[in-house]
C-alpha cells in the first residue's frame, strides 16, 4: 500500500510541471524496438540545456534525467539501477539523446540516490535482456532460489518460486475446497 501511494501521484501522466528551468513529467511511457522493452518512467525531469533535445510543444531544447521512486530503502543488490538504467536507454532511443545520469528516490530516508549510467551498468541491462528474450523464446522459466531481497518485493505475492511448491491444481483445490464430510 505504501508503494501505491508512493506511485500514485509519481504516475499521473496527466500532470506536468514546470519550475524554472525544469520540466517534471510524471507517468512516462518509454519504449526501446532495439531492446524489444517497454515500460513507464515514475518522473523525468527535463531540464533547459542548449545542446538538449527539443520537445513537441516547448520551446528550447530540454536534456532528460529519469527519476525512479521506491518505497522504502537503498537495497543491497542493484535492481533498481538496473531498472533505471532500462528507461534511460528507452529515453535515449525515443528521443536521439545520451543520458549519463539519473536518479532514485526512495521514500524511507526520503532522499535521492544518484546513478551514474556508466557503460558497465548499460552492458549488464542489454545482456539481461538478451538472455530474458532467449528464455521466452525457449518457452522456458527459470527456477529461482527465494532470498533476502523478496520480503521487499512488490510482487511476492505472485511469486513463481513460491507458486511452484505447490504440487498440483488438485491438491490446491483440495487443499481450499470443503470435503464431503463438512457440506451441509
Amino acid at each position: 500500500m505504501e508503494g501505491n501511494l508512493l506511485h500514485r501521484h509519481a504516475h499521473d501522466e496527466t500532470f506536468t510541471e514546470s519550475r524554472g528551468d525544469t520540466l517534471i513529467v510524471r507517468g512516462l511511457r518509454v519504449v526501446s524496438h532495439r531492446l524489444k522493452i517497454q515500460g513507464v518512467c515514475d518522473v523525468v525531469e527535463f531540464h533547459r540545456d542548449p545542446n538538449g533535445v527539443t520537445l513537441a510543444g516547448r520551446e528550447g531544447k530540454w536534456s532528460p534525467y529519469p527519476v525512479e521512486y521506491k518505497r522504502g530503502k537503498p537495497k543491497p543488490f542493484d535492481a533498481d539501477e538496473l531498472q533505471l538504467c532500462a528507461q534511460a536507454l528507452c529515453l535515449e532511443e525515443m528521443l536521439l539523446c545520451s543520458i549519463q545520469e539519473g536518479s532514485l528516490f526512495y521514500g524511507e530516508p526520503r532522499q535521492r540516490t544518484k546513478v551514474t549510467l556508466d557503460a558497465a551498468l548499460r552492458e549488464r541491462v542489454e545482456n539481461m535482456l538478451s538472455e530474458m528474450h532467449s528464455l521466452y523464446m525457449r518457452g522456458h522459466t527459470p527456477k529461482v532460489r527465494p532470498g533476502k531481497g523478496c520480503a521487499a518485493c512488490s510482487l511476492k505475492e505472485l511469486c513463481l518460486p513460491r507458486l511452484q511448491k505447490n504440487p498440483s491444481a488438485d491438491a490446491y483445490i483440495r487443499a481450499h475446497m470443503p470435503g464431503e464430510e463438512e457440506l451441509p
